[in-house]
């Protein structure tokens, strides 16, 4: 049996290959992921090892608010230069030096733009001189107030050399420096991870970067010979006492590591959940392909059967096949896994600055996951297909059969019932009622859908394939291809439903993402009075920023009413991590934003009030003339009274501070700013003043209202084109299907085609036939995702009425757009099984058996 086995898979070699291919690419994927992330992990490990290398202890202020990877860096608060002697004070300590380092120290190019970084951070720092780690390669070290180095890697991506005259945006608004030196790193590093650095004199750096003369944020501590680091580290801690947090240099490297390998773990689980979906894909294609294969073999089967094989031997033979295939799949998956994760890191580590790469390794998890994927996903799709195998009755064996049409009551009854758990987890997950499963339960309803969908399906097919077959019917061939994607409602349904996933997915997120786009554009529109907005494109963790006097010349500018700039911040809120704002103009609040007084005055805010939005009031119990404690990133914690309470759909910070207390933000300045005019004065001739006024800020602009609210929007846009390229490889799974289904079709007809070029259907026709089938099945798959994705899009934008997505739009342009590509779809993969076709012996295939 085993024997006869490997004879019918080498037999079938080129048609599992193309079914295994489907799992190649999900495995691809999967394994992909983890040998990116892994790479990426260790290349950032090293990254830290070698910035802490030369640091035996490091001592810093414990920060205020504790801030995650993604929501930005954690602000060390600054300390005395005293606690600098206190250091080095204490016993076993060789030596202590002050450090100044901060990000937000961005540096002006050539070109009068702001370097930008994507990740790394922008570090300014005071300089302590050269190291076995750092050296400068051209000029000299920072001696004046208006001198600076900078690594070779910002050097070279701003375009500027020593002697030039450079701005830099720090704190303080721009401020122009002479370049005097660049340095770079031992092995050649131009720098450690991509960061841009900005080195300053110490007295500039404590000005430009903490904010405060005579302050440092951090202390590096050399041990004294034969004092280990450990034990240095707990004398200096018993000594500083709990304000201050004191680490190895090791320990440093790995807890910022650490926080590095969060934001990747979120990373891997995106990149997983796009590999589920291909994986998917890749399922209907396997099922597909081994139903057709047990359909074509069941002579063979049969005969296999009178002569002695029991039914778990032929289940065995067949899932012996997907195991093979399985296992094969997950080899090729794992090696183009390896490549596609070392081209990722490569880009990645490109777009960063020139960072430089660990060796690509493959970890245990990239080899597990490959072959666990290939072969579950194989064997379990080749199941069903072998129990119908065993089915087959050994007097097949002695009459020409042909695979009958079961009954579809079943299979539909089946679908009905898988759809509506989908239906009823969707409910649960979209409404708030799936408990702290929210995601989970969401996720489950959308692969319940789509399984219930595809069972549904073969009930659809005959018609829908019957009406759309009916555009080419003008022709002979037209007629056969019409009649051919309709005669196996089953097999058509499974190769439609691994497109409809895919353009399902696309529509659905098209569906919401529209919807919000257009909801919030309106609201805001709706919403916001201001006719000139002042906003720069964040590029980093760091929001852009403004000087707060540009706001003070703004509102004397002729036909301007009210210049407001909003700061923002997070902050802990009676214990809670919470967004905070403040603003230059508490009028503001009503004027601009139509916020709803709700409870006492929002008018005007004293020092030590704040303004609370309605649903955090009511969530926390908070009501006027409640007292709340707030620590801000800097200084310390303050008790505030709430004053009053509003409602707005635009404006939606939790609370509003006054901006007094602004200079305890992280980023001391306005990041937005609104400006109203009097009625009657255009914009146009406002906002070139504007222009002028943010000269030293090149990091924001000046646009109206719907310039503004356009270039917000796009955000969305940006967003759906990853989505898009990302799924794009459930659809590429999707066409091999078709491919695969019409190659094994054709070769299932081999005689019937035979039979049709012999009564004189030419080369022509008989491709134009394979064409019109591949084209209907396609579109029929399309048809079906663009109506699953329309209803999937519908309820999740009804579950968010109330966060403000009011608005359903139907993105009929793009829905064409799937329409079309289906039918291109159909004749691409319908090339090589037309030439098949068309070129079959007719002689031969009339005697194929």
């Amino acid at each position: 049996m085993l024997r006869a086995t490997l004879k019918s898979l080498l037999a079938r070699k080129v048609r599992l290959i193309l079914s295994g291919m489907a799992v190649v690419l999900g495995v691809m994927f999967v394994s992909g992921a983890f040998v990116l992330t892994d790479t990426l992990s260790r290349t950032f490990d090293q990254v830290f090892a070698d910035a802490y290398a030369e640091v035996d202890v490091n001592v810093a202020g414990k920060p205020k608010v504790t801030v995650s990877e993604a929501e930005g860096s954690a602000v060390a608060p600054p300390f005395a230069a005293s606690t600098v002697e206190q250091v080095r004070a204490v016993p076993g300590v060789a030596d202590a030096v002050g450090v100044v380092s901060a990000d937000g120290a961005r540096l002006i190019g050539s070109n009068g733009k702001v370097v930008t970084s994507f990740g790394p951070p922008q570090l300014g720092q005071n300089w302590v001189g050269e190291s076995d780690l750092l050296r400068l390669r051209q000029g000299h070290e920072p001696r004046a107030d208006d001198e600076i180095v900078v690594n070779a890697a910002l050097a070279e991506a701003a375009k500027v050399k020593v002697g030039d005259r450079v701005g830099v945006l720090t704190l303080a608004p721009k401020r122009e420096f002479t370049l005097v030196g660049i340095f770079g790193y031992s092995g050649g590093r131009d720098s450690i991870g991509g960061s841009h650095e900005v080195y300053f004199t110490t007295p500039v750096a404590q000005e430009l970067m903490l904010g405060e003369a005579g302050t440092f944020n951090s202390v590096t501590v050399t041990a004294a010979d034969g004092v280990a680091d450990t034990a240095l580290r707990d004398e200096v801690a018993a000594a500083l006492g709990d304000d201050f947090v004191v680490r190895t240099g090791a320990e440093l490297g790995e807890e910022m590591s650490a926080a590095f390998d969060e934001g990747l773990t979120f990373f891997n689980r995106i990149l997983l959940g796009f590999a589920a979906v291909a994986l998917l894909v890749g399922t209907f294609l396997i099922l597909n392909t081994f139903s057709i294969i047990v359909a074509q073999r069941t002579r063979e089967l049969a005969l296999m059967r009178a002569i002695g094989a029991s039914g778990r031997q032929i289940i065995g033979s067949v899932v012996l096949e997907a195991v093979a295939v399985g296992l094969l799949a997950s080899v090729f998956g794992l090696a183009a896994g390896i490549g596609v994760g070392a081209l990722l890191a490569y880009l990645f580590g490109t777009f960063a600055g020139g960072l430089e790469l660990a060796g690509v390794g493959v970890p245990p998890s990239a080899v597990i996951s490959a072959f666990a994927v290939g072969l579950l996903i194989t064997v379990v799709a080749a199941l069903l297909p072998a129990l119908r195998a065993a089915r087959i009755p050994p007097i097949a064996a002695m009459q020409d059969v042909a695979t009958p049409d079961r009954p579809l009551t079943k299979i539909t009854i089946g679908g009905a019932a898988v759809t509506a758990v989908g239906a009823v987890l969707l409910a649960l997950g979209l409404t708030g009622n799936a408990g702290g499963s929210t995601l989970p339960v969401i996720l489950g309803g959308v692969l319940f859908t789509f399984i219930g969908v595809a069972l549904l399906t073969p009930l659809l097919s005959r018609p829908v394939v019957s009406l759309l077959g009916a555009v080419f019917s003008w022709s002979v061939p037209g007629k056969l291809g019409r009649l051919n994607s309709g005669r196996n409602p089953r097999r058509t349904a499974i190769t439609a439903a691994a497109l409809m996933v895919g353009i399902a997915l696309v529509t659905g997120v098209t569906v919401i993402l529209d919807s919000a786009k257009s909801s919030l554009s309106a609201m805001a529109r709706d919403n916001v009075t201001a006719e000139l907005v002042i906003a720069g494109a964040q590029s980093g963790p760091r929001s852009p920023s403004f000087d707060r006097e540009v706001l003070t010349q703004t509102a004397a500018l002729p036909g301007v009413r009210l210049a407001d700039g909003e700061y923002g911040d997070l902050a802990l809120v009676d214990g809670e991590r919470t967004w905070v704002a403040a603003s230059t103009e508490p009028a503001a609040l009503r004027q601009i934003f139509n916020a709803e007084q709700v409870a006492g005055d929002i008018s005007q805010l004293g020092p030590d009030q704040m303004l609370v939005r309605k649903e955090s009031a009511e969530s926390r119990g908070w009501s006027v003339g409640s007292t709340v404690p707030v620590q801000l990133t800097r200084g310390e914690e303050r008790t505030f009274t709430v004053s009053g309470i509003y409602a707005s759909e635009v404006y939606t910070n939790p609370v509003a501070l006054p901006q007094s207390v602004a200079s305890d933000f992280a980023i001391p300045h306005p990041i937005q700013g609104f400006i109203q005019l009097e009625p009657g004065t255009r914009s146009a001739d406002v906002l070139p003043r504007v222009e002028a006024l943010l000269a030293d800020s090149p990091e924001v602009s000046v646009a109206d209202r719907d310039a503004f609210i356009d270039q917000q929007a796009s955000q969305f846009d940006t967003l759906l084109t990853m989505i898009q390229i990302l799924l794009a490889l459930a659809i590429v799974i999707a066409v091999l299907g078709i491919v695969n289904t019409l190659a094994l079709s054709v070769l299932e007809r081999t005689r019937e085609l035979g039979l049709l070029r012999a009564i004189g259907l030419r080369r022509g026709q008989t491709m134009q036939m394979i064409t019109v089938e591949a084209v209907v099945i396609s579109v029929f798959g399309a048809l079906l995702g663009v109506a699953v994705g329309l209803g999937l899009g519908a309820a999740v934008v009804r579950a968010l009425r109330d966060d403000g997505i009011t608005d359903l739009v139907l993105p009929w342009s793009q829905m064409g757009i799937f329409l079309g590509l289906a039918a291109f779809i159909g004749v691409v993969a319908a090339a090589l099984p037309a030439i098949r076709a068309a070129r079959i012996n007719v002689l031969g295939a009339i005697a194929h058996d």
